[in-house]
């Protein structure tokens, strides 16, 4: 957990709203979430694609989680 506290907040923020919904029309990680739920998600290819799109946001929101839970040192 240590490795995700030092990486800044605005880094994460950025990265998410880049990477994260690239290419922006319409975004690629909701496209790939509404195939995984529609059980369309087979081919190696697209798992890596919305493990390459989630991964920014899932560590926006792991970060997010973690200074909500834990105290800053005094």
């Amino acid at each position: 957990m240590k490795f995700l506290d030092n990486i800044p907040l605005a880094t994460l923020v950025i990265i998410s709203l880049t990477l994260g919904l690239a290419p922006f029309t319409p975004p690629h990680v909701w496209t790939k979430l509404q195939m995984l739920f529609s059980g369309a998600l087979v081919e190696p290819i697209d798992i890596f694609d919305l493990l390459m799109h989630g991964l920014p946001w899932l560590a926006l929101f792991a970060k997010l989680g973690r200074m909500a839970v834990v105290k800053p040192d005094a």
